[in-house]
């Protein structure tokens, strides 16, 4: 478990321990905790690289995972309903990034490099490597925005998570022809893009 993990998973358990009053709600309270700390555990780091993604800021991308799992909480007695917990809490956490980022309608120019080597993974890699793959990744970011949107945002879910054309489609509404259309134009756009960086990908 991560930092960040430990973190999310202290601060939720507050807010899990609920007051009961029947055996049956003890169970029933006990399940539902029980499931939403698994969700906590397998995929808030996920999480926080989607946000992190969008918001390239990584308080704001914890706070955006903090509300995400708030609002399970608010409706965990959906928790039944739900087929794909994956999709369904990407779509709460990229929703909540979009709106954050069109409330704020600006966006800090220069990346923090601490930032970036958080969102990448981590390893046995010698220091300045990571430096230098964090500063190669900021690029790399900074071309992707350039994308429109549609492109860009499809994109994002698929190399940053790594969901299925069927699962982004879920995720933003839309067809999953239309997806494989974004993320073909998008990979060739950006294709572009890195050549005429000098990128070499």
């Amino acid at each position: 478990m991560s930092a960040f993990e430990g973190q999310l998973a202290g601060w939720m358990s507050p807010a899990l321990a609920k007051p009961v009053e029947t055996s049956r709600e003890t169970s029933l309270s006990e399940t539902t905790s029980q499931t939403i700390a698994g969700l906590v555990a397998e995929y808030s780091t996920a999480l926080y690289r989607v946000a992190f993604s969008v918001t390239r800021n990584a308080a704001e991308a914890e706070d955006a995972v903090q509300e995400t799992f708030l609002r399970v909480l608010r409706h965990e007695s959906r928790l039944s309903e739900i087929r794909d917990y994956r999709v369904w809490l990407v779509r709460i956490v990229w929703n909540i990034v979009l709106d954050r980022k069109r409330r704020a309608k600006t966006r800090p120019e220069n990346e923090d490099l601490a930032d970036h080597a958080r969102s990448l993974t981590s390893g046995d890699r010698p220091a300045d490597a990571t430096v230098i793959s964090s500063q190669e990744h900021g690029r790399i970011l900074a071309l992707v925005d350039r994308l429109p949107r549609r492109e860009r945002e499809a994109l994002l879910l698929s190399a940053v998570q790594e969901l299925t054309t069927a699962e982004i489609a879920a995720a933003l509404g839309t067809t999953e022809s239309s997806i494989r259309s974004r993320i073909f134009r998008a990979r060739r756009e950006l294709a572009v893009l890195l050549e005429r960086e000098g990128i070499v990908r």
